[in-house]
């Protein structure tokens, strides 16, 4: 049976509203939790961009069953490595053990802010590949000092170190993501239900592991103020990844989706109280090998309603047929 998630989407809600969100989701019976970790919102109308890590250590606090995961964190550019792993650690033992720490190769909008510049993805990924190495050698305990191409590590230590490690994901999105993760990852994160990634992943040493996907909606008992809000915060979705991780900020979001319409977001997510429609845009997740997927619900003052009808009418419907 499929595992159904919630996302805490920082780009569109507050830090203590996010924490009210995921302690109903867990009351509510998602099998998971995920939350974005951004310096900035895609599109100002969405208007929100708090820390994610602190908005963990809350939720870690607040709820008591419900997992938790970065969907995703970039550990090369705002973060060094080093940092990433103390804070993975320290949301694990905060949880629990109910923590998995997603890993990316980052997004343009949220690591200009450092101004180290944004190099070719190639480069990204090798940085990524790097990072990933420190991460482990450090849950693996003891001093770790190394000199790589793009980090330094000198004499870093986790004190703090959990009995169960952190799982590590690693987002994947081509064939040379797919490499990476499966020769490092403990699962796979990707956004569309693609199953050549889910392959690509299990060829390079992620059979049996897990994949877990995310998918926008936006439910309302009014279709077209369903639609209405889906165009208006989360029009720049159909870019794809390869236009996404490029733009600095929310102007270029803008410009790249100012031609995007109503109609086209609505084909592209599920919108209104149909629970039908809900359950057919998950189910391209699960044929392609997914075993988990996240639902992320399009605007932030719709999340307490939207997780009242997730809990006595969406989630029922899911676990029924998938």
């Amino acid at each position: 049976m499929v595992r159904i998630g919630y996302t805490m989407m920082t780009e569109q809600r507050g830090p203590r509203d996010l924490v009210a969100d995921v302690v109903r989701a867990e009351r509510a019976g998602f099998d998971f939790s995920v939350i974005s970790d951004h310096s900035f919102p895609w599109l100002d109308e969405q208007g929100h961009a708090p820390y994610a890590w602190s908005v963990l250590g809350a939720a870690a606090q607040a709820t008591s069953r419900i997992p938790l995961m970065t969907y995703v964190t970039c550990p090369t550019f705002r973060y060094h490595p080093v940092v990433v792993a103390q804070k993975a650690a320290t949301v694990q033992l905060l949880s629990e053990g109910r923590f998995r720490l997603g890993l990316g190769s980052g997004e343009n909008l949220n690591e200009h802010v450092v101004g180290r510049g944004w190099p070719a993805v190639a480069v990204r990924r090798a940085m990524l590949d790097e990072a990933v190495q420190i991460i482990r050698a450090l849950f693996d305990g003891g001093y770790v000092t190394r000199h790589g191409r793009y980090f330094d590590v000198e004499g870093a230590r986790l004190w703090d170190r959990p009995k169960q490690v952190p799982p590590i994901g690693v987002a994947v999105s081509g064939p040379d993501s797919c490499e990476l993760a499966g020769r490092l990852a403990d699962l796979a994160i990707a956004v569309e239900p693609d199953p050549a990634l889910v392959a690509g992943f299990a060829e390079h040493g992620g059979a049996g592991k897990p994949a877990v996907g995310q998918l926008p909606v936006s439910w309302d008992t009014d279709r077209d103020t369903a639609v209405r809000r889906a165009h208006e915060q989360f029009r720049w979705f159909g870019g794809g990844w390869k236009v996404n991780a490029e733009l600095p900020g929310t102007a270029g979001f803008a410009a790249a989706s100012r031609f995007v319409r109503p109609d086209d977001v609505a084909e592209a997510i599920p919108c209104g109280d149909r629970v039908e429609d809900f359950v057919q845009a998950v189910r391209p997740f699960v044929d392609a090998g997914f075993g988990e997927v996240a639902l992320v619900q399009v605007g932030g003052d719709s999340q307490p309603a939207f997780l009242d009808w997730a809990e006595n009418t969406l989630l029922p419907a899911l676990r029924a047929v998938l």
